[in-house]
Formats: structure tokens, sequence, C-alpha cells
């Protein structure tokens, strides 16, 4: 992996086993980190978390200097915040909410020069500060533009076959939390999200598509690894801050206290 990362698209529709997280806190520190760790990508989540123009830009910048690809959920379909961030130069879109086949043509077309309608900017990062020509710069930020749908509305699994028939839509991520909201399946009792998931897989299959999901634990991102997912979203940094400080504090607290039990029993 080079690192400006420019074949994290090939490896997303080559279907390649691919590991990455949520980034949630605006710093550019856990990227590094995750890069070091071996990661392939992280997901800059600026859908549910405090970022803005500058911190998505350090953090993609950061992803460059370690070798991993950067996508970035964005708030929206707007063109406009999916524009900010592929001139920072990230490596590809997470879009939420996209119900049907005009929505994803839209997020497509926001995304690509040719045949789309992404604004023309080659002085940015993406566009190397103006070393790339015109033609150059195009072309290339054409193939390595990554656009992924986010899945997680009933609306978007009755249009799921017309949503991955879009040409350019790269692949889905199956928001299965924000279906289990929407369906009032909490628990997984009722299994409308399991047949919902089981749904998009199969026609992620058979339209060739991508898919990329969250694993509930290793046996759900097996099943689902079966079933035809290849991008997995592992927690979050703030996820796996939260585990590491608390299995620290728990196992160094017990050991103290019972070194201290034990001397008072003396």
């Amino acid at each position: 992996m080079t690192s400006t990362s420019p074949n994290f698209r090939d490896r997303f529709l080559a279907q390649e086993r691919l590991f990455g997280t949520f980034l949630k806190i605006p710093a550019s520190m856990p990227a590094e980190i995750l890069g070091s760790l071996g990661f392939d990508f992280v997901v800059v989540d600026e859908e549910h978390s405090p970022f803005n123009r500058e911190t998505t830009d350090l953090i993609v910048l950061a992803c460059r200097a370690v070798g991993i690809g950067a996508v970035v959920r964005v708030q929206s379909p707007d063109p406009a915040g999916i524009l900010s961030v592929l001139d920072c130069g990230a490596d590809g879109i997470l879009v939420p909410h996209v119900t049907d086949a005009d929505t994803a043509r839209a997020i497509v077309a926001a995304a690509r020069y040719r045949r789309g309608k992404r604004g023309f900017a080659p002085t940015t990062r993406a566009g190397t500060f103006g070393a790339d020509n015109t033609t150059t710069h195009i072309t290339k930020q054409d193939a390595r533009v990554t656009v992924i749908a986010m899945i997680e509305d009933p609306e978007a699994i009755e249009n799921i076959d017309e949503i991955l028939a879009v040409e350019g839509l790269d692949g889905v991520f199956i928001g299965r939390g924000d279906l289990s909201v929407a369906y009032e399946d909490y628990d997984g009792s009722t299994g409308v999200v399991a047949k919902a998931t089981a749904r998009v897989q199969a026609a992620a299959k058979a339209k060739g598509k991508t898919v990329a999901i969250l694993p509930g634990g290793p046996e759900d991102a097996a099943a689902r690894a079966a079933d035809g997912a290849s991008a997995f979203i592992l927690s979050s940094d703030q996820g796996f801050l939260r585990a590491a400080a608390k299995g620290a504090h728990v196992s160094i607290s017990a050991a103290v206290n019972a070194a201290l039990k034990g001397q008072s029993d003396v």
C-alpha cells in the first residue's frame, strides 16, 4: 500500500477483505495509530461526530502519511458536502439514507467529473495542488473515488435492486442500526432486519456489487462474509478507547484492591 492509498477503490471493487473503523474523534492520531496496526481504511464520521472541513482535511492527510484508505461518511447526499471531502483528497464517500435509484445517481454524479457534476478544482490536494493537467486530474479522480451508499431505510430495502443497478455506484453499506430503529426490531427478535440484510446481500451478489457492514462480533462477521460481505467496519476509535480503558481500569483496580486487602488481612 502506498502512502496515498490510490488502490483503495480497486481493492474495494475487487471485493478484497478489508477491515476498517469509524473515526469519531476530531484528531489525526487515531488514523495514524490504526494505519500502523494494519487497518485498511477508516471512515471519518461527519454525520454523527463534531468534524469540520479542517479536521477532515487533517485526517485525510494523516491517512495518506500512513497508507490507510480515507473514506468520509458525509452528513447527507448534498453535493456540496461530497465535493468538500473529495477536494481534501478522500478515497471515497459513504452517503447516508440513499433510499432510491435517483438519490444513488445523484451521489454518483456529485463524485464524478465525466458524465457527472463534480465541481472542477485541480488546485486542491486531490488535484496535487495544480501539478496535474486537467485531463490527468479528471482521469485520476474518476478512477480512485469510491462511492458507497448506506442502505438503512425500509424504502431502500424495497428499492435495492434499482439502487444497485445504478452505474458508478461501487457498493453499499448495510446500516443495521438504523434499520433496527425503523423496523422497531431493537433486539433482533422479529427477524426483519436479518431478512433485510439477507435481501441486500443477495441482491448485491447478483449485481456484483461490494457489501460493507459493521459486524456485531466474530460470529456475525463470519456469517456476513459467507453471504458475500467483504468490507468490515470494526467499531470506532471511541469504541476501542472505551473498551481498552474499561479493561485496564477493571484489571488494574482489581489487582490493587486484592493486594491492599491482602495487606490488611495480615
